[in-house]
């Protein structure tokens, strides 16, 4: 649809045409000083020193790195009292859930809780949360020990796994902490939350099978994740299947999903689920002494060492065949585990309002594994049940750690001989409740609704998971995410703009049904960078739009002028320049016009253009109303004719 041009110059009229002006000058080193400065620090955490008195400056210093002084001073009684029932109760659940999360990983048990000792202490020191409640992690421990098991058998190389695994541990922190110092955390953005919520559920999925093994009472079961090897070696094995270990397993399950359902459903039940794993611990061993367990086909944990979290220094590797299986497995875990442990602290931190520092979250889950790696810790991060429950509980400060970390210290003195008769089949019941709540459907369905290419990416993370291998599912999911973004960099999006009637305002006329064409102006907006990746595709789709739009018009009026609509165009390399220079050349019996070319844009196009050849001042408009109402008075009278035009480009050709 088409409006006269006389109508929308009457209805259009300006006071004046603003000017399009380079922006002020600026040296390259200042340039690259600010661009340096909104790359890493677009929070500016310098800020609070400007003005201050050199003591104050001190303070706040401290204050950044070491984030506890920030409420240690002003600590009350009151706040503890909050802080030593969240403490103890989310100790109910890191005590069962570390000895399982072990087992998941392949390592020994105790290490599970001296995971859930030193690492909460020096988050507390350092973590920027009120809610996070740290320790071992289902997905961190799936990873970590389905990745060593390629290589290394835990059951024949235990020394070996072990060492591996805390090398891992090691590098994974010192990754995290990097990422935090030299504030690259726009790294863990490449997982999107399609690709977090298939990757979990995935996830899920393969440790809930994984623990058939326990469920069943299987000895033999395959060292592989993907879902067919689990259920050939469930189904291949039924002779070692044990009815007393499945009923005991399904009896406690039913019991954990039901009080996990309780406080679902009522929030303020939550520690009906916060201690039913210890419940069915103690229930579990109890049961399992008196009737002798053992004697009936159900395996146990047996003996655990007792006392604090043993040196470690000397048990890693920085040398030797397996130094790259370290770092790869280190990397990986330590990616995913940043991950999931800063989405959980922001989590919360929306909920009660208040501001988590990513960058101080990756030093401080950074260096607790750094530390975590040579007290014979594995890797740890920000758990969402445990943070759930302690968020539930009424934790007001990071000290709730500190609570869990002084009673997980007493289990390892004292109670560590209670576990010995606890069954491993309970272990696997604890975990499966715990991963149910990683399969986000809700979510899954929201991102259906929204976003079919993200759904996509989600589906191929879960079935990537679940039929390949847990590493691979992942980095295939990146893939397409990547590709994704790299098709909207090659493939810009362009949209022909019209004018919405009775005013100077122009909009896309595929969205605005009331938006009209201007005769004689093909009015563009590019809604992308212009860099050496997409000029190809916008030189012959802004041809195209030429050739479509002079297919349309009359012969009494040719298309005068291309409009390029470049307010979404936020940056131009020396590649995009030669896109102007070379739609001029093409277009040469039309005028091409920019309209609002940003600061960068305009600076370069006039540096490369110091002759005015394709960027010429009466070319250059703040608003698409400008433009129109400018360059109308131009056409009147002068307009020539589709044959004029044909015959104009015979002589130029000649």
């Amino acid at each position: 649809m088409e409006v006269a041009l006389d109508k929308v110059t009457m209805d259009q009229v300006p006071n004046e045409v603003h000017q399009v002006v380079a922006p002020p000058y600026k040296s390259s080193l200042q340039k690259f000083i600010t661009k340096v400065k909104e790359t890493f620090f677009p929070d500016d955490p310098l800020r609070q020193f400007k003005g201050q008195p050199l003591k104050r400056k001190l303070i706040l210093g401290a204050q950044y790195v070491f984030p506890v002084l920030q409420w240690a001073p002003s600590y009350s009684f009151k706040l503890f009292k909050s802080d030593l029932i969240s403490g103890l109760t989310i100790a109910s659940l890191a005590i069962p859930q570390g000895i399982s999360y072990a087992n998941l990983a392949n390592l020994p048990a105790i290490l599970g809780l001296y995971s859930s000792f030193v690492p909460p202490l020096v988050y507390v020191v350092l973590g920027s949360s009120m809610d996070l409640a740290v320790g071992p992690v289902s997905i961190a421990s799936l990873v970590l020990g389905s990745m060593l098991t390629e290589e290394v058998s835990p059951s024949e190389q235990p020394d070996l796994f072990l060492q591996l695994a805390l090398t891992s541990t090691f590098f994974a922190g010192i990754f995290q902490a990097a990422l935090g110092i030299l504030r690259l955390g726009f790294i863990i953005d490449f997982l999107s939350k399609a690709i977090l919520i298939g990757f979990m559920a995935g996830s899920a999925v393969i440790v809930a099978l994984q623990q058939l093994k326990g469920l069943l009472g299987i000895k033999h079961f395959t060292k592989k994740m993907a879902l067919v090897p689990v259920l050939s070696s469930v189904f291949q094995n039924k002779h070692e299947w044990s009815w007393q270990t499945i009923l005991m397993g399904v009896c406690f399950l039913v019991f954990l999903l039901v009080a996990r359902h309780i406080s679902i459903r009522k929030p303020k039940l939550f520690w009906v689920s916060a201690g039913a794993p210890l419940v069915s611990v103690i229930i579990s061993t109890v049961l399992s002494s008196v009737i002798k367990a053992q004697l009936h086909g159900i395996s146990v944990i047996g003996k655990l060492p007792q006392g604090v979290n043993p040196p470690s220094v000397d048990k890693l590797l920085f040398q030797g065949s397996h130094l790259g299986l370290a770092i790869k497995t280190g990397l990986v875990t330590g990616l995913l585990s940043l991950t999931e442990g800063i989405a959980v602290a922001r989590t919360f931190a929306s909920i009660r309002n208040y501001k988590v520092d990513g960058n101080k979250e990756m030093m401080a889950i950074g260096f607790m594994n750094v530390v975590g790696s040579t007290t014979s810790c594995y890797v740890t991060t920000g758990s969402f049940s445990r943070s759930a429950i302690n968020h539930n509980a009424g934790a007001k400060t990071a000290m709730s750690n500190l609570v869990m970390s002084v009673t997980v210290l007493v289990t390892l003195l004292f109670l560590m001989p209670l576990f010995q008769y606890t069954p491993n089949v309970i272990l696997g019941t604890i975990i499966i409740t715990a991963v149910i709540g990683l399969i986000d459907l809700p979510s899954a369905y929201l991102i259906w609704k929204l976003d079919k290419f993200d759904f996509v990416v989600m589906l191929t993370a879960f079935f990537g998971v679940i039929f390949i291998s847990v590493q691979l599912g992942l980095a295939i999911a990146v893939g397409l995410s990547v590709f994704r973004i790299l098709l909207q960099v090659t493939r810009p999006k362009t949209v022909m703009l019209g004018n919405i009637p009775a005013t100077t305002i122009y909009r896309n006329i595929h969205h605005y049904n009331e938006a009209t064409r201007v005769p004689g102006f093909l009015i563009l907006s590019i809604e992308a960078p212009i860099n050496f990746a997409n000029i190809t595709y916008l030189n012959e789709r802004i041809l195209r739009w030429v050739d479509e739009e002079e297919a349309t018009i009359n012969d009494n009026l040719c298309l005068q002028f291309v409009i390029l609509e470049m307010s979404a165009v936020s940056a131009i390399d020396t590649s995009g320049v030669s896109l102007f220079k070379d739609l001029k050349t093409t277009l040469t019996m039309k005028g091409l016009v920019l309209v609002n070319p940003l600061a960068d844009v305009i600076e370069k196009l006039q540096k490369a253009d110091e002759v005015d050849d394709f960027v010429r001042e009466d070319y250059l408009f703040m608003t698409v109303g400008e433009a129109v109402t400018s360059l109308s008075s131009l056409m009147k009278g002068q307009s020539p004719t589709m044959e004029e035009e044909e015959a104009q480009k015979i002589v130029t050709e000649y």
